[in-house]
């Protein structure tokens, strides 16, 4: 029978500590390696028995889980932010390596999705357009500051048009400022460019998914949120429930309670006055809750989301929950949608509105 070891990996761009650990939780093994793949197949081929591999999500995971997963019974790309016990006493590559096997050989890990092969493209031609987006903001933003360093103002976007650089450029009274627009503003000519090539490789790439057709049917998810949902989800068979994607988008409301029993003649029974403390999941996909969340002002303009949200705000419900109520009954949408294959239908969906 193969004997179950537990292998721990502390990566790192120039070296990665590797530590293996017994059911037991006896240290069988414990090296420093190179960061490379040959390196680290190198190390598993020589590696007997039913191995399961841990290592924190990071730069290099995507990388390093292509390259391990074919050769051992199960990889665990966990979360850092859960690991609070890697951030107690002294640390180093070796300490954080053996506190991870041990994490792994308890069962104390909580994974991040790295199943769905060859989804890499997606992914990263949704990334190079966000930072395009975010680096032509940036360049917007400091083109304005410089107006603004010399007293004059920068209301709406007509600094940034072609046709109007000249008179906005004369308005400078000294030339150094006057040459540090003119920089700014073909860096944002270069940027601009580049944002709309991206784009089009982005919608292209969104095209050819499978589960396009189903989410970008759902009013307010336009082209650029439904590639970026896409991009983001990978697959909605990850998620069992509704419940599971509003926590994976931080939609979900968590309660936290205390002295929820007393003891009343010798029996426990339900307290009347206990604390509790309600507020949203704060372990989420920053992302994809942002793109939901801008998302769902768009589609409380259109219908059926429009009147969804003005019978909750008549009822007396504050309109932030309104709009989490929006947002939630499209990250459900999205998520029966794309597993069926179906496309929105406005009449289904107000029957059930109305339920």
């Amino acid at each position: 029978m193969d004997v179950i070891k537990y292998v721990a990996l502390d990566l790192h761009i120039a070296s990665i500590w590797i530590v293996v650990m017994s059911a037991a939780g006896k240290v069988l093994m414990e090296l420093g390696i190179a960061t490379s793949a040959a390196e680290i197949r190198k190390f598993f081929a020589g590696l007997r028995g039913r191995l399961t591999v841990t290592f924190e999500e990071s730069t290099l995971s995507q990388w390093a889980y292509e390259v391990i997963e074919p050769m051992v019974e199960k990889v665990v790309v966990c979360n850092p932010r859960r690991n609070k016990y890697l951030e107690e006493g002294s640390k180093s590559d070796e300490i954080d390596a053996h506190k991870l096997a041990d994490l792994l050989r308890t069962g104390m890990l909580k994974a991040v999705y790295h199943g769905q092969k060859g989804f890499g493209a997606m992914k990263d031609v949704v990334r190079s357009y966000l930072c395009l987006s975010s680096d032509c903001s940036r360049v917007m933003n400091r083109l304005k500051a410089v107006f603004r360093s010399r007293g004059i103002r920068t209301v709406g976007r007509s600094i940034y048009y072609e046709r109007n650089r000249q008179e906005w450029l004369n308005k400078l009274d000294r030339p150094e400022k006057r040459r540090r627009a003119e920089i700014l503003y073909k860096q944002f000519d270069c940027l601009r460019e580049l944002k709309k090539e991206a784009k089009r490789e982005m919608l292209a790439a969104a095209r050819k998914q499978e589960g396009y057709r189903s989410v970008i049917s759902i009013p307010g998810l336009g082209p650029i949120f439904t590639a970026i949902i896409l991009a983001v989800i990978v697959t909605p068979h990850r998620f069992r429930s509704k419940r599971q994607l509003w926590s994976y988008c931080g939609l979900s409301v968590i309660t936290r309670s205390s002295s929820d029993y007393e003891f009343i003649n010798g029996r426990r029974v339900k307290s009347r006055k206990f604390e509790v403390t309600r507020g949203l999941t704060v372990d989420f996909n920053h992302l994809l809750k942002w793109a939901l969340k801008t998302a769902t002002i768009e589609a409380i303009k259109k219908e059926p989301f429009h009147t969804f949200y003005s019978i909750r705000t008549e009822a007396g419900m504050s309109p932030e929950m309104a709009r989490l109520t929006v947002a939630r009954k499209i990250a459900a949408l999205i998520l029966v949608l794309w597993k069926k294959g179906d496309v929105f239908d406005e009449k289904v969906i107000m029957k059930s509105f109305a339920a």
